[in-house]
């Protein structure tokens, strides 16, 4: 069984608003953008929260990315990443590209391994995916895991709630 990213459906939409899994080479909102959309789809993820960036080389839907708040460029996560994160929604896969991250509620997401519930999300050396195996200074603050179980290509269910990591050795220094 793969796990599908749910059909997202923006809750106050205006006309011309670009879908939530559909990326574009046209910029066609103001950067940095954030909205809100429920999942209208039988996976019933409820609603969330979309930030809408630039995308990145080799960025790809479920990736998980940082994302710059001076100008919304994106980079995939990787060990040592500091900024504010998210889950690319479509195939953002050029500067060029355009298109929303997921920064909060449910969200379907690259991973290395079997994922735990409930399990504490850390960045890994390979760009895009996360593991719950402990990497000291590189957890993604305000995530977890949502299922125990990783089906299809490595992507596991998370609770998400405007992730951030910060490359701390510890929470003292």
């Amino acid at each position: 069984m793969a796990l599908t990213a749910g059909t997202w459906a923006i809750e106050d939409p205006r006309i011309g608003m670009q879908p939530i899994a559909t990326a574009s080479t046209v910029q066609n909102h103001q950067l940095g953008l954030i909205v809100r959309a429920k999942d209208t789809g039988s996976t019933a993820y409820g609603s969330g929260e979309f930030i809408y960036v630039k995308g990145v080389a080799s960025g790809l839907a479920k990736c998980w990315a940082i994302y710059n708040a001076d100008d919304y460029t994106t980079t995939l996560a990787v060990a040592d990443g500091i900024g504010p994160m998210g889950v690319m929604m479509s195939d953002l896969s050029a500067t060029t590209v355009f298109g929303w991250l997921q920064i909060s509620g449910k969200a379907i997401a690259k991973c290395l391994t079997s994922f735990a519930d409930n399990g504490i999300v850390y960045l890994t050396a390979t760009a895009g995916s996360v593991d719950d195996t402990s990497v000291i200074g590189d957890v993604v603050h305000l995530a977890k895991g949502a299922s125990s179980a990783v089906v299809g290509n490595l992507h596991a269910e998370f609770e998400i709630h405007r992730p951030f990591c910060e490359n701390r050795v510890s929470l003292t220094n």
